[in-house]
């Protein structure tokens, strides 16, 4: 038996050594995964079992190898939910909750509002939409075939209507009719390979980072068939990385398509998503 805080102490001290950003809260959590608790729960954990601390040394040992937490957890966090996660499948930030959020406030104040969430990944956006706003019809699409499959595990049951393919030509069949559009594209430039952190460049799937050479391939895509998608006085929100606080919205501004664009920040003043209303 091994005192907890000794082995919290030493999993840190690891993890910081190897660059992980948050060395403590990602000890704390492995450690409860593996005595299955919770990471609030630990401290009433006095010792870890020899058993126990051989199986959480070897999770320790892959997360500073920088395998993402999530992975390792086989789940993400976001809002509401629970998402299953692995690796095949882009890992959801917390940043995203910001344009999950704004989607779902737009799609509240209609009746029976239509919701189109394209590049879906793991079904994140999609499934926080169908769990705060039940009446809400909502769509989903992935390229990827492994990210589909997960979108598929976590969307199963919800009633959305999950395809896999191109969200440069997906529904066709919704031309005009849709509500709401939520996105969260590529949008790395590939020039910005070697700035990108290991957890996202090593285990995330590239289709779900990269994006031409200014990042913005991906937007001006979703500019065309949000405009064919969209009701006329439909709206569209994207993400987008901090660095295109200008550019991405110009992309809409520069159509004569759009009214009311306008960029957001994030929780730490950064440029995240914009948003758009197609004229009516």
């Amino acid at each position: 038996m091994t005192a907890r805080r000794e082995v919290l102490a030493a999993a840190c001290e690891r993890l910081a050594a190897a660059g992980v950003a948050s060395p403590a809260y990602d000890a704390a959590e492995l450690l409860a995964h593996v005595l299955g608790t919770s990471r609030s729960q630990l401290v009433l954990v006095d010792e870890v079992a020899a058993d126990r601390l051989e199986q959480y040394d070897g999770l320790v040992a892959r997360r500073a190898g920088r395998e993402p937490l999530q992975h390792l957890l086989g789940v993400a966090h976001f809002r509401h939910v629970e998402l299953r996660v692995g690796p095949g499948v882009f890992v959801p930030r917390p940043e995203t909750e910001l344009l999950a959020g704004w989607a779902i406030e737009q799609a509240s104040a209609l009746d029976r509002p239509v919701v189109v969430d394209l590049c879906t990944g793991s079904g994140a956006i999609a499934r926080a939409i169908v769990d705060e706003v039940p009446d809400a019809i909502v769509h989903a699409v992935e390229l990827d075939e492994p990210a589909h499959a997960w979108a598929g595990r976590n969307l199963a049951g919800t009633g959305v209507d999950l395809r896999q393919g191109d969200m440069a030509t997906a529904f066709d069949d919704l031309a005009g009719s849709v509500d709401v559009i939520a996105c969260n594209p590529p949008y790395i430039p590939l020039e910005a390979w070697e700035s990108v952190a290991p957890e996202a460049r090593d285990h995330d799937p590239h289709l779900a980072l990269f994006s031409g050479a200014d990042g913005l391939d991906a937007i001006r895509v979703l500019e065309r068939r949000a405009a064919l998608l969209l009701r006329p006085g439909g709206v569209v929100g994207a993400e987008h990385a901090d660095a295109q606080g200008s550019s991405a919205p110009a992309v809409f501004s520069s159509t004569g398509r759009w009214t009311e664009v306008r960029d957001h920040r994030d929780l730490v003043g950064r440029p995240r998503f914009l948003t758009a209303r197609l004229q009516r």
